[in-house]
């Protein structure tokens, strides 16, 4: 219980200073600045796979499923890279949000900070259930592992011809429904008062209907990283790092989305991998060295490839 506390304690501390000194001032992230602080994140996240060794050597952390420092810590990383690539498509759909909503770009960061601790909480909810559902009933296994294939398939064989529209999404009408929504805003508040009556303001909404997207995604994501391990601290830290990397990641690669079109490839191929995984755990055993480089080549092969045709494409 204690390893927990001080890392949740260690993730509160980094978000008090994200905003209370390093972004205390709401301003436009550059790009130079968002590379920065992704890169910090990055390095954190691939740090902490060390302290993951220590603490499973040392068992500080309960290790229910008896798992050897080395595999924990591959685990872990392979995790990571799941909730890391499965973030993309979140990117472009926060980037539709804020466009819809025309959020100003300087109040952008403080929007994501607020939505990060909602995303904690709602991450930490849905990984405690699914982990009890898993050592529960073993077949929901298979269940999970169906689900990830047919999301695969899904993004690979249905396209979508609608865009996404935040302000016809039924967050957006039930929202209204509960609280005046003004188009107003005063600065980074997400209330005002008009007339003495509050209204909520489009960053409010923007993070609701962030928030609500979250949810969505973590449906497919939270499941794919429980076919590498059921270990709760392994799954909850390796999705808490890529959520707290989000924030950078967006501001880094907002303005090049469309470089990475065929990046959706390697998205479709990760949840097939882990999918099957899952189905076929009880007849095939695939090491986790195997997971990991798979999951790896994936991510590589798809950013060549879409910056290779982004640039047919430009000649």
């Amino acid at each position: 219980m204690m390893v927990w506390i001080c890392f949740l304690l260690g993730v509160f501390i980094f978000l008090a200073l994200d905003l209370g000194v390093f972004n205390k001032t709401p301003h436009v992230i550059s790009t130079k600045e968002a590379s920065k602080w992704t890169a910090i994140w990055v390095s954190m996240s691939f740090a902490f796979s060390g302290v993951i060794y220590w603490l499973y050597s040392t068992s500080y952390v309960t290790n229910p499923d008896g798992l050897k420092p080395t595999t924990a810590m591959i685990k872990y990383i392979t995790g990571y890279l799941i909730e890391l690539s499965l973030s993309v498509d979140n990117i472009f759909v926060i980037a539709i949000i804020f466009s819809s909503f025309k959020i100003p770009k300087k109040y952008q960061h403080r929007v994501l900070f607020w939505g990060i601790l909602g995303a904690i909480i709602f991450r930490g909810l849905m990984i405690y259930f699914g982990v009890l559902l898993i050592n529960k009933f073993s077949w929901t296994n298979y269940l999970f592992g169906a689900f990830l294939i047919f999301t695969a398939l899904k993004m690979l064989f249905i396209n979508d011809g609608e865009e996404f529209n935040p302000k016809k999404s039924i967050v957006y009408r039930t929202l209204g429904k509960i609280i005046p929504i003004s188009h107003q805003t005063d600065k980074e508040h997400f209330f005002i008062k008009i007339d003495s009556k509050t209204f909520a303001t489009t960053l409010f909404v923007a993070l609701v209907v962030i928030e609500v997207m979250d949810v969505v995604f973590a449906v497919d994501s939270v499941p794919a990283i429980l076919a590498i391990t059921s270990d709760p601290f392994l799954v909850f830290s390796s999705n808490i790092f890529a959520i707290l990397g989000l924030r950078s990641m967006y501001f880094f690669l907002a303005n090049m989305l469309e470089k990475f079109s065929y990046l959706e490839f390697s998205l479709i191929s990760i949840l097939s991998f882990v999918g099957l995984k899952m189905v076929l755990r009880d007849f095939i055993e695939i090491p986790e060295w195997v997971s990991l480089t798979f999951i790896a080549l994936s991510l590589i092969v798809g950013i060549i490839v879409s910056l290779k045709m982004d640039g047919k494409e430009k000649d």
